[in-house]
């Protein structure tokens, strides 16, 4: 499968498209699984709650979020592989955020959740045609292919690790 088009999704996706050079998703999702798990379990345990900044999220947020958006893309992916024509609703990150509550959870427990998601994933992504691939739909009123929401999901994970680096560790 190659790289999406440009016009296979919105322009504020472009900064997670632009994260994945790779011309194979499919191995590019793999790669991600034990890049991931090795990046998370290097992460002291006094960290877990800090967060660089008033109003920002600490590290088990963060991770809630990626978990809840790397859903949120790949029930995309899935309506738009099978056809869905129904415009299909945006999210509030903040909202879930604030509803996950991801400070009273055990950061083994969110490591393994988000590498059982990305898993599961794979496995939808594997069984897509290059026509499911290809298909486009309407998320947020923008139009996106399945392809196009693959690259988002690794790209979404690897912009928050970067700030992770930058910002928190």
């Amino acid at each position: 499968m190659a790289r999406p088009n440009r016009e296979d999704y919105s322009g504020f996706n472009e900064t997670y498209v632009s994260l994945v050079p790779e011309e194979n998703i499919i191995q590019a999702l793999y790669e991600s699984v034990k890049s991931t798990d090795e990046f998370l379990n290097s992460i002291p345990k006094e960290k877990y709650n800090y967060s660089y900044g008033p109003g920002k999220w600490t590290i088990k947020q963060m991770l809630q979020h990626v978990i809840d958006a790397e859903r949120v893309f790949s029930y995309r992916a899935l309506c738009v592989a099978r056809g869905e024509k129904q415009n299909l609703p945006g999210f509030d990150e903040n909202v879930y955020a604030a509803a996950a509550d991801a400070k009273q959870r055990e950061f083994s427990d969110l490591v393994d959740e988000f590498k059982t998601v990305r898993k599961s994933n794979i496995m939808m992504f594997e069984k897509f045609t290059p026509e499911m691939m290809n298909a486009k739909g309407l998320a947020n009123n923008n139009s996106i292919s399945a392809n196009a929401l693959a690259y988002i999901i690794v790209g979404h994970w690897r912009h928050h690790q970067r700030i992770l680096k930058e910002r928190y560790l």
